[in-house]
């Protein structure tokens, strides 16, 4: 069902030499980081650091009004670390998760334990719950900050082998566990979700769960059961939730997504025969899901912001960095481009 992919359009243009070979360097040394625990070491004392607490990150505002992560030096944090924490050892806690273009290293930090009003009156900023901190972020900085928090829940969740009982130790890093008792090694692990846009050719689906706020609406995704392909997920889980058989299938892109618990996207566009597109809702998944036509769609992808607490509940949809955003944008796109060759 799948269309053939054709990898070489996925693949980074490369005008120049210097550049591909800058990447190459900075993954090579992103390696050498997570296998040496003593480069790493030294990595960490001129690294960049994000600081979170109880798994939400720590921001700032900036000139534009909205805000940024904060960026933070290794002595500014160890500072504060010495004058409110007793444990003077939990920067070693800091996970690898990036480096920039120049090849400085990027760590993520929770200090869960620290009074959050103190650390946030330190550092001039705010730790906010990564949801609402994904409609402030630039679309660039969004999935550092994801990768920080899925990585620090892991380690949070991952202190014990689930063979022996016993406690894993992270390497310097933090990129591995290993169990004391029989050296089992234990990576982080991401769970394969397929998200897809449903279109009967003139109308999307998108439907909404009832933890979403107010106004809402997605496409629909599931997880894959064991032993499915992606197709089959697909195709199983617009027929649980909606009632829908499609007909045909294409990929689009993927993405890592924090929620709830650290998902592997994987994006498809997937059409179904305008004479059978009546849905059969199942209420136990969804609270509803409906047809959009793309005068709606266009409408909802000009909110640039969540609804506030008291407004109508108007409809909108994910951030822009969300794969759900770029699923509508490339549906809409597709619509366009066929009325005005039609």
């Amino acid at each position: 069902m799948f269309k053939p992919l054709k990898i070489i359009l996925f693949a980074p243009k490369c005008v120049q030499t210097r550049q591909c070979s800058g990447f190459v360097s900075r993954m090579r040394y992103l390696n050498r980081l997570k296998e040496d625990d003593e480069a790493c070491v030294a990595a960490l004392q001129d690294a960049h650091i994000f600081l979170f607490h109880r798994l939400s990150p720590l921001l700032q505002p900036n000139r534009q009004g909205t805000f940024t992560p904060a960026v933070l030096t290794c002595p500014g944090v160890q500072s504060i670390l010495e004058r409110l924490s007793s444990d003077q050892t939990l920067l070693k806690e800091s996970v690898l998760i990036g480096c920039s273009e120049q090849k400085q290293a990027q760590f993520c930090l929770d200090v869960g334990h620290l009074d959050q009003a103190t650390v946030e009156e330190e550092f001039k900023g705010k730790f906010i719950d990564l949801r609402k901190a994904f409609f402030l972020l630039r679309e660039e900085e969004a999935p550092l900050v994801a990768k920080g928090q899925a990585l620090l829940r892991w380690h949070q969740t991952s202190r014990f082998c689930s063979a022996t009982g016993q406690p894993t130790t992270s390497n310097q890093a933090g990129s591995q566990r290993v169990c004391s008792s029989n050296g089992i090694v234990y990576y982080p692990k991401m769970s394969p979700v397929v998200i897809v846009l449903v279109s009967d050719g003139k109308r999307c689906l998108l439907g909404r769960q009832p933890s979403f706020p107010p106004g809402l609406y997605s496409a629909l995704a599931g997880f894959c059961d064991m032993g499915e392909t992606l197709e089959e997920t697909l195709s199983r889980e617009l027929a649980e939730e909606v009632g829908l058989e499609v007909h045909s299938v294409s990929y689009s892109s993927s993405q890592h997504w924090p929620f709830p618990y650290s998902s592997f996207m994987v994006g498809c566009h997937a059409s179904v025969c305008p004479a059978h597109s009546q849905l059969k809702v199942d209420h136990t998944e969804l609270e509803d899901a409906r047809w959009f036509s793309l005068e709606e769609i266009t409408a909802a992808l000009q909110v640039k912001t969540p609804p506030r607490k008291g407004d109508n509940p108007a409809f909108w949809l994910p951030p822009k960095h969300a794969l759900a955003n770029r699923l509508v944008v490339e549906w809409a796109e597709r619509q366009r481009r066929c009325q005005e060759g039609g």
